[in-house]
């Protein structure tokens, strides 16, 4: 248990059954009335945010999040399986946890970093830099830039 003056940003609670991490948090003490604490808090695996109030000296269950070094192994379709770096233990996860937009930069043999509560991977942080082979791209047109001439490659729609 953490009381309102241990807040930090980056410190992570336990509400409502949903972990939230602290993005801001402010100690107000007006001239009327008590103290209270000003937060805003991003949902660990939503990423909505919230902002909730405090009085000061209120108690909240803290959470302590480790990051493990992962390693993406294979996909059985419903599924994909994770090797663990340190025990080299195979965790599936679901497409919702990973999310589907980030599947698309995902490649066999990649290594990540795994957000742990307690025993279980809660999401994967994919590395910042991915390299990937263009497959197909559209032809360049003329007279499709502010420029002039054809468009660069990097300016092209390109599938992967």
């Amino acid at each position: 248990m953490a009381s309102t003056a241990d807040f930090r940003n980056g410190m992570t609670l336990q509400m409502d059954g949903a972990l939230y991490t602290i993005t801001y948090f402010q100690h107000v003490k007006p001239g009327k009335g008590g103290a209270f604490v000003r937060t805003k808090l991003k949902n660990v695996l939503t990423g909505a945010v919230i902002e909730r109030t405090f009085r000061a000296g209120e108690k909240v269950d803290e959470v302590r999040l480790e990051r493990r070094p992962v390693q993406y192994s294979y996909s059985d379709g419903q599924l994909y399986y994770f090797m663990d770096q340190q025990t080299f233990d195979m965790i599936p996860l679901a497409e919702d946890v990973i999310g589907p937009d980030q599947l698309r930069y995902l490649k066999e043999n990649m290594e990540c970093e795994g957000l742990v509560h307690g025993d279980t991977v809660i999401s994967v942080e994919f590395p910042n830099f991915v390299e990937l082979r263009i497959a197909e791209t559209d032809p360049g047109v003329r007279g499709d830039t502010a420029q002039g001439g054809p468009s660069r490659p990097s300016w092209k729609p390109a599938r992967w």
